[in-house]
């Protein structure tokens, strides 16, 4: 077998067994298409010559090029789960990016928005099928904190009604139930009222295009950058910050982590603990606002 060959039966596993998104498989192809070129640039073609230094070598070659920490950290990830694959597979004996380290990346905390600037965003008129839909998408991405991919994922039979949840489907396929409140309650039943006129027959999606078809992802990040634009003070609005927004809020109205990582749907404790940051940001600004002796 061959690079190539190996290459495919390696994503073919990432796409049936361990289910990775279609934007992770994408992100994983640039990487690894990266690393096979510079190898055939120096004459390697051979699992069994890749070594550590070999890899260190590419790590050092993108640097110079450019990239950041997380691009590179992102790439000697995609490597090392691939000669993980390979070695499982016998087809090498052991990982050499195993013990290489990426460039510090410097930590730049996630955006988030006010309290205010959020019920601004969120109070804009309209009633037609257009409107309401908009709506209901931001009020569930804000109000359950859903990733992308998740949000237009969404099937009508995934709410429950008298939970008040939502069932998702995360990444690696875990599902989880996220509650929502009475704000996205009330945008959702008035959009489900324009979906039954617009939506093609056998459609499942919760939200649709004007085509009656499920809507996608790029789709759903230009409404929100559309309504950004009209009611948000020209905000450069993108999902995430929604998402970063409703896990900033819960935490530091309920200083529960444990909760904020099941409702973000995070495998480790660790990526949600960059919140703390934030909430703590919150206190420093409230105590330098706040205590006598830190005023000039």
């Amino acid at each position: 077998m061959g690079l190539e060959s190996d290459l495919a039966a390696f994503f073919t596993y990432l796409r049936s067994e361990r289910r990775y998104s279609t934007h992770t498989l994408a992100a994983y192809r640039r990487d690894l298409a990266a690393f096979i070129s510079y190898s055939r640039d120096r004459g390697v073609e051979d699992w069994q010559r890749m070594d550590d230094l070999h890899v260190r070598a590419f790590v050092a070659s993108q640097h110079r090029k450019g990239l950041s920490g997380n691009s590179l950290k992102r790439q000697l990830s995609a490597i090392r789960s691939l000669f993980h694959f390979l070695c499982k597979h016998q087809r090498v004996a052991k990982n050499p990016a195993q013990g290489v380290p990426a460039p510090k990346a410097p930590k730049t905390l996630p955006e988030t928005l006010s309290v205010d600037q959020l019920d601004s965003l969120l109070a804009f008129v309209g009633n037609d099928a257009l409107s309401c839909r908009d709506r209901a998408m931001l009020e569930l991405f804000y109000g359950c904190g859903l990733r992308l991919a998740e949000l237009s994922g969404l099937d009508v039979g995934d709410i429950d009604w008298h939970q008040r949840s939502v069932s998702v489907i995360g990444k690696g396929r875990k599902q989880r139930h996220v509650p929502f409140g009475q704000k996205a309650e009330a945008a959702l039943r008035h959009w489900l009222q324009h979906r039954d006129e617009l939506v093609a027959p056998d459609e499942k999606a919760l939200f649709i295009s004007r085509r009656g078809t499920r809507i996608s992802n790029s789709n759903i990040q230009r409404r929100l950058k559309l309504r950004a634009q009209q009611h948000g003070d020209g905000l450069a609005l993108h999902p995430h910050m929604l998402r970063h927004s409703f896990a900033s809020h819960i935490l530091e109205s309920s200083n529960d982590l444990r909760a904020v990582q099941e409702l973000l749907g995070h495998a480790n404790l660790s990526t949600t603990q960059i919140y703390t940051h934030l909430d703590f940001q919150h206190l420093a600004s409230v105590y330098d606002k706040a205590h006598p002796r830190s005023r000039k």
